[in-house]
């Protein structure tokens, strides 16, 4: 039988070497450096070229829930090695062909799966190691790494596509993702069986009410689940609005062509602190208030954006880095609250599928939001009218957020009550 306490300092070993695994799959917040360099030759309208990158997001939902459903029967070590994997093979594949469709297939189906399945499972999988109190500091943490990815793949790929092109620039990106990705997966593990976790007070719990497991199935039936979802795929598409335009914003809108690797850099840094700081913050005053401040912030600078242009005062670089900086902060609150407030609601047990469904409405909002701007920014010459969408989207967020309530007080009294009537009969 193993010691209890070797086990626990495995907690920060599954921690960092997951978020190594996600660091090493930054090409999909990087999307707009990609997009910025596509051949005028190769003919892609404003719409296409935003396809394999909106595929992505709705594959990469979809495909966290599978892969936790498959964390539970294979373990995190086999299911992140699949995952990178898929998300290598997809890069490379790209990066033999010129085709919109061929993209969509290979970045957008193939490394979407490939993210999805090391997202989904590298966080459930750090988090069983730790008491819910540590639940939004680990959870940022994990997730932070994908946030940050973005801050190496920027300037690293605007670099060798000056001097490679790029198709050979995703060609290297691809091969070093599959070796990093699968390298990391084998120190990602869950707790032996006979590791106890002792719990520790949180604003939500006590050591003297833990957590209420719920099902898939119960976890569904709640009205808190609906809120959570929406709010999750206004919250996120928002920023992913932003995230997948950046370089055409900063290019064409402000006229810094030459800051939109540093641009995206900048955000992909205040996305992964945003991550770490914001899931730090949960824990001390609560998962909801963390998302409605997150929320209302966003929506004050994503209408910023509206009156950003050449000769604004935003223009300055300064000013700017430390604009879309706190964009990605605020965007990146929702990967690590949402998966801690998804535990407090409905418990660790079942973490890995309940947050995997709640997921999607991250995808599915990046997808419908990431569109619909490329087809305002088509149809008028601006994002203009997409900004003000995002931010009213922002503030519905918050205001559903507002209304939630835990279902564990529910849950409770409903299990009593059967137990109390089986315990009758």
């Amino acid at each position: 039988m193993e010691n209890t306490n070797t086990v626990k300092n495995k907690g920060w070993q599954v921690t960092f070497a997951g978020t190594g695994a996600l660091l090493a799959l930054g090409v999909l917040y990087a999307w707009s450096i990609f997009k910025a360099n596509i051949p005028i030759e190769w003919g892609w309208t404003e719409t296409q070229q935003s396809l394999p990158y909106a595929v992505a997001c709705v594959v990469f939902s979809v495909m966290t829930f599978v892969g936790a459903r498959l964390l539970v029967r294979f373990g995190p070590r086999a299911i992140v090695s699949a995952g990178g994997v898929m998300a290598g093979l997809g890069v490379i594949i790209s990066s033999f062909s010129s085709s919109p469709w061929i993209f969509t297939l290979a970045f957008g189906v193939l490394l979407g799966s490939g993210i999805g399945f090391v997202y989904g499972s590298a966080g459930p999988a750090a988090l069983k190691w730790f008491p819910t109190s540590k639940t939004g500091l680990i959870s940022g943490i994990v997730v932070a790494g994908f946030g940050m990815g973005s801050a190496w793949v920027a300037p690293l790929a605007r670099a060798l596509m000056e001097s490679l092109g790029l198709q050979t620039t995703m060609l290297y990106l691809g091969i070093g993702m599959l070796i990093v990705v699968v390298g990391f997966a084998q120190f990602i593990k869950f707790p032996p069986k006979d590791f106890v976790l002792e719990e520790e007070d949180t604003v939500e719990t006590s050591a003297k009410n833990s957590l209420i497991d719920f099902t898939v199935r119960e976890t569904t039936r709640t009205w808190q689940f609906y809120v959570i979802w929406v709010a999750f795929a206004f919250g996120s598409g928002a920023g992913l609005m932003v995230i997948g335009n950046l370089a055409s914003i900063v290019k064409d809108q402000i006229g810094l062509p030459t800051l939109t690797a540093i641009a995206v850099s900048a955000l992909a840094i205040g996305n992964g602190g945003g991550r770490v700081l914001y899931g730090m913050l949960s824990d001390k005053i609560g998962r909801t208030n963390v998302l409605i401040i997150a929320f209302l912030v966003q929506a004050l600078l994503i209408s910023g954006l509206f009156f950003m242009g050449a000769n604004s005062i935003l223009a300055n670089p300064p000013i700017l880095l430390i604009f879309v900086a706190l964009i990605g902060a605020n965007y990146g609150a929702n990967l690590a609250v949402f998966p801690a407030l998804m535990k407090v609601f409905y418990g660790p047990k079942n973490l890995a599928t309940n947050y995997g469904i709640a997921y999607t409405a991250w995808g599915l909002g990046g997808f419908m939001v990431s569109q619909l701007a490329s087809t305002i920014k088509g149809a008028t010459g601006s994002f203009d009218n997409a900004y003000i969408l995002a931010a009213v989207m922002l503030i519905l967020a918050a205001a559903m957020t507002l209304s939630l309530k835990s279902p564990q007080a529910k849950k409770a009294a409903a299990d009593k009550l059967s137990m109390e009537a089986v315990a009758a009969d």
